[in-house]
């Protein structure tokens, strides 16, 4: 196995380096997530309660800590300390909604079979490991967690490179909680020591939130031993913005959705599938809101846009708006690299946009909106289905009724949202389609993915024994 590398921190906001940790080795890990494993045998039979107890002394330690861990996410990944805290919030809401309902959600379900006594239970696989990206950097983690581990699993995570502080945080948090050592392990190892990990024989399924060919890869070798994944990958979510719609409403909701998290999230929206009859202002209204978004410094509270993850990450960028304003696209606001250190970019609003241009075809990972322009409905639900990705959609609508049809209906995602952005909930299920990945988070579902879901019967006819013969 590899040696350990060092994993560098640096600040997006100055481009100027932080803190440095030391990594394991790959045989190190191993080791963590073969402890993990034993520990499996003694969790898997706590009761619900004294998971719970434990979950909710979880939520207890993010609410205690929140504003120490939003300085950690903008010291390494750039998150405004507002988005921050609110990030920490969630987390502990979801640590507390899964330590109140895994056990009805886990419950014992009876089968009729009509004479037979039959059932489907619920038991855990294992140890489950997470490969978690950087944009969302305890809640991706959590969202995780919370339920595999009220399941009854253990769990080990191989986080991002860029937010090792919060990686270790994060264990922090179980530990400081109550809960036995090896139920949750971090382990500090580049992306080249996770397939040794998902071969192991103690990882008994994994989860991945990345990028298409991070997905593939691990789904590639996952599946090369029959372990189970769940897989959440790109998003170019569109929005459809029809004719009937409040233009500036829609607009502030729409920027919205494109600017959560500066636009690095996979389901911030992306293309915006406007209705001609309205495009034009909705252009304005949009290009408005865009700037609205100044950029500033994460630490300071009103900032409503920091800097992106890294400068390479806003060179690529950057490099897609040019390419989509070389393809046809025409620059409504923004598209120019601001002159200061550090990863900064500004909200760009591209209109005149189509399939075939970068910015359509494209996930394109910062606050970049672009404008398709639909002549009726039934060609803005094709444009917006016109695509690799199937992650979130929303429709912006005057029409309840008719926002609801096509969400339901029309619009070929995981989640169709109307007049409101998409956005993760503890009680709703998560994920997407085609190449934005498969299986569930969060809600039932997303509990029942690491687990045995196995049919019990037992049959009317006993067979005890009768007595001396």
């Amino acid at each position: 196995m590899a040696e350990p590398v060092r994993f560098q921190v640096v600040n997006p906001a100055t481009g100027q380096p932080g803190r440095t940790y030391e990594g394991i080795s790959g045989d190190e890990a191993l080791a963590i997530a073969r402890k993990a494993r034993v520990r499996f045998e003694t969790w898997r039979r706590t009761s619900f309660a004294e998971r719970a107890e434990h979950m909710r002394a979880a939520a207890a330690v993010l609410r205690r800590r929140a504003d120490e861990f939003a300085e950690l996410m903008t010291e390494e990944m750039g998150k405004t300390l507002a988005d921050g805290r609110a990030e920490v919030e969630k987390c502990a809401v979801g640590c507390d909604h899964f330590a109140e309902h895994a056990k009805r959600f886990l419950a014992d379900q009876p089968v009729d079979m009509g004479g037979p006594k039959a059932k489907v239970v619920y038991r855990p696989l294992g140890t489950i490991l997470a490969v978690m990206p950087w944009n969302f950097p305890f809640w991706q983690a959590f969202r995780f967690a919370a339920p595999t581990i009220m399941a009854g699993n253990t769990a080990v995570l191989k986080h991002a490179s860029n937010v090792p502080g919060s990686a270790l945080a994060i264990e922090e948090v179980f530990r400081e909680a109550g809960f036995p050592d090896d139920v949750f392990r971090t382990v500090l190892v580049p992306s080249r020591d996770v397939k040794a990990l998902i071969e192991d024989p103690a990882i008994a399924a994994v989860s991945l939130t990345g990028s298409v060919p991070a997905g593939k890869a691990v789904a590639a070798q996952a599946g090369a031993v029959l372990k189970k994944c769940v897989l959440e990958l790109g998003g170019s979510d569109a929005y459809v913005v029809l004719d009937d719609v409040d233009v500036a409403k829609a607009a502030k909701v729409a920027a919205a959705a494109r600017m959560v998290n500066a636009g690095q999230s996979c389901i911030a929206g992306k293309r915006f599938i406007v209705l001609a009859s309205v495009r034009e202002a909705f252009e304005q209204a949009m290009a408005a809101e865009m700037q609205g978004y100044a950029m500033g410094d994460p630490r300071a509270e009103g900032t409503k846009l920091g800097p992106l993850q890294a400068v390479k990450a806003r060179d690529d960028v950057h490099d897609q708006v040019v390419r989509a304003v070389a393809a046809g696209a025409r620059l409504l606001t923004g598209g120019e690299i601001p002159d200061r250190p550090g990863a900064w970019y500004p909200p760009t609003v591209l209109t005149d946009v189509a399939p075939g241009n970068p910015a359509f075809d494209e996930e394109v990972f910062g606050p970049v909106a672009a404008i398709v322009e639909a002549q009726d409905e039934a060609e803005a639900i094709r444009l917006a289905n016109t695509s690799e990705f199937g992650l979130g959609s929303g429709v912006l609508t005057g029409d309840a009724a008719r926002g609801e049809r096509i969400a339901s209906d029309g619009l070929e995602a995981g989640m169709s949202f109307v007049n409101t952005n998409v956005r993760s909930d503890a009680r709703l299920p998560f994920g997407g389609v085609k190449h934005s990945g498969y299986g569930r988070e969060l809600a039932a579902f997303g509990i029942h993915e690491f687990v045995n879901i196995k049919s019990v019967l037992v049959a009317t006819e006993t067979l005890a024994h009768s007595g001396p013969e």
